[in-house]
């Protein structure tokens, strides 16, 4: 059974009469990246005040690694890091000063905490302005620092409160790198963010918050199957056996002037399965198959807009029964 990082369950948040977050459960295998996505003031960060103890929730049972969070704030504060929307650096000092300010911070002895800089700076590829102002240095600079700040205190489980917004494309895909690889040293991350592709290319699992409740959850494969509008695309170059797959294929859409054909689809491996065996069976082969899924903003747009798609809660991936194997 698969260790959780993260287990939070029925989170309850108010704010004079506006209701938060309205019984959302959270599950977060350890070693992995969690992306929590929703519109502004979905409470994507106050998801994260709470489970990295900035602020105290209404209602709701929460083990951060595997430490009960309303009875043992001070143990979970040890196991986690924050990189919050703002950047933590001080731009008054060096980026050295930071890391050494920061390792006072954590107690760490003098030898210690230049050790543990000295090997942050070399990391997140520092060491030439590490003895330069912070204020210096370029917006992807600064997100390096403020995670390598965060990294001192050797975290297991990371909170990312959008890492990313404001950073030029290469820094941005400099900063999924640094992620990944904390993930491969076996670091949980719960990622917020506006980017859709970045919980694309970085999520293991995706939840999306609207109104205060988890509106779907799974992967983003998963997700994008939620959303109607996937298709197979087949394309064929001889005529005559573009017009024996149509005559065969009855719910395909026709392009008689690109000989291609759209079927249908969630996109799912069974119904591939289905439609080659179907053309195997029948002896046509098309020259080219394409699998076209609708990406994480149709998700999105869907999940979070007024639109007939079926709601679809989060399932924990242990029941509450189990939360003594949280991790």
């Amino acid at each position: 059974m698969t260790d959780l990082a993260i287990a939070a369950y029925g989170l309850r948040k108010s704010y004079g009469d506006k209701s938060v977050l309205d019984e959302v459960d959270l599950a977060v295998p350890a070693g992995t990246v969690f992306a929590l996505l929703g519109p502004n003031g979905a409470g994507k960060t106050t998801a994260v005040k709470i489970l990295s103890t900035l602020i105290t929730t209404d209602a709701g049972d929460i083990h951060i690694g595997g430490h009960n969070l309303a009875t043992h704030p001070q143990a979970v504060r040890k196991t986690i890091g924050v990189t919050g929307q703002f950047s933590a650096v001080d731009g008054l000092i060096t980026g050295e000063e930071n890391m050494l300010l920061m390792a006072d911070l954590h107690h760490l002895p003098k030898t210690e905490g230049r050790r543990v800089t000295t090997e942050l700076l070399q990391r997140f590829d520092l060491v030439d302005a590490a003895k330069k102002p912070a204020s210096t240095y370029s917006g992807g600079m600064k997100r390096r620092l403020d995670i390598a700040m965060t990294l001192v205190g050797n975290p297991k489980i990371i909170f990312l409160d959008e890492p990313t917004t404001g950073l030029d494309p290469r820094s941005r895909h400099n900063m999924w790198q640094i992620i990944r690889q904390l993930v491969t040293g076996g670091v949980t991350v719960f990622l917020t963010t506006q980017y859709l592709e970045e919980a694309d290319e970085l999520a293991d699992t995706i939840a999306v918050l609207n109104n205060g409740k988890i509106a779907a959850h799974g992967t983003a494969e998963e997700l994008k199957r939620l959303i109607p509008g996937g298709h197979i695309r087949l394309r064929f170059t001889d005529p005559t056996t573009y017009r024996s797959a149509a005559a065969t294929l009855h719910h395909a859409t026709r392009n008689d002037e690109n000989l291609t054909l759209q079927i249908p689809s969630d996109g799912s491996q069974r119904e591939l399965r289905t439609i080659l065996d179907h053309l195997d069976t029948t002896g046509i082969e098309a020259d080219e198959l394409t699998v076209h899924t609708p990406d994480l903003d149709d998700v999105f747009f869907a999940l979070t807009a007024n639109t007939d798609i079926p709601h679809q809660p989060a399932q924990p991936t242990q029941p509450a029964q189990h939360k003594e194997n949280v991790r």
